[in-house]
């Protein structure tokens, strides 16, 4: 069984549910996208995942054990969360919000040792940070920000890592910078990624496992080929679209789609949006 599943999960705000008996089994050292329109519920997956929100009903398992049933810490030298939009607390440098990213693998008064030095270096390195590891956060541009952000993600070193909408705030150049960073990141270290992406190209080209979600529902999971074709692009998104492969890298993608009215989408259009 993979490390990482959901059993019956079941979300809900206040009275209203977001996400019913869902059933969901990450791959081991596999990247995996989740995909959907706006307020589909996406976004509340990854953090009741996470432990960040609580679910209604249902559980959601790592390493066999309940992540309720886990400490912080200890899930925290498992799987590391970035999530969307995070805020830093001011007057940090760089390095000192990497170095965050160290505090599960801390004893005592939390002092750095030479390891943990390491890694925060390698982090900065990772995403091409290095020359700003003492620059205020404050000074930085979003899509810096964004950089370092996933900086202090990768230094808690962990074997699973959950991001919601990694490419925030960043050009093309930069997005493509990042993902590939993660990728290289799986293939050579074999890290299990799970994303949240808007952007259903990236999150097609990135993949090995897709989740396409609509109303807290999963529409369709498998391979990028399998997720990403006509039939279930009308039915997640309400679109029309054109898939070509990609001869760059054998993936899918969507070459130009028009936008299908009709009466189901026109009442989701009604409900107000979530995450």
């Amino acid at each position: 069984m993979p490390r990482l599943v959901t059993e019956k999960l079941s979300i809900a705000y206040e009275k209203r549910e977001i996400v019913n008996d869902l059933h969901l089994q990450i791959p081991d050292g596999k990247i995996t996208t989740i995909v959907g329109p706006n307020g589909c519920g996406k976004s509340t997956i990854l953090k009741t995942i996470s432990r960040i929100l609580q679910a209604s009903r249902g559980a959601v398992y790592l390493d066999g054990k309940s992540i309720h049933k886990q400490s912080t810490k200890e899930i925290a030298k498992k799987m590391a969360v970035l999530p969307q939009s995070p805020e830093a607390p001011s007057g940090l440098t760089v390095s000192e919000l990497v170095a965050y990213g160290r505090y599960p693998h801390q004893r005592g008064f939390g002092q750095l040792k030479d390891h943990d030095r390491s890694m925060i270096d390698w982090a900065l390195e990772q995403t091409n940070m290095s020359e700003y590891a003492d620059r205020p956060i404050e000074a930085l541009s979003g899509g810096q920000r964004q950089r370092v952000w996933i900086a202090m993600a990768l230094a808690q070193e962990t074997d699973i890592l959950l991001l919601d909408e990694p490419t925030t705030y960043l050009d093309l150049a930069h997005q493509l910078e990042v993902l590939q960073v993660l990728e290289r990141l799986n293939k050579e270290q074999q890290r299990t990624i799970v994303m949240v992406i808007h952007d259903l190209n990236h999150a097609a080209r990135f993949a090995d496992y897709m989740v396409s979600i609509r109303a807290g529902k999963i529409m369709k999971e498998g391979a990028p080929a399998e997720v990403m074709c006509q039939d279930v692009l009308r039915d997640v998104f309400h679109i029309d679209a054109n898939i070509v492969m990609d001869p760059r890298t054998g993936k899918p993608v969507c070459l130009t789609y028009d936008l299908l009215k009709d009466q189901n989408q026109q009442q989701d259009e009604r409900q107000p949006a979530l995450a």
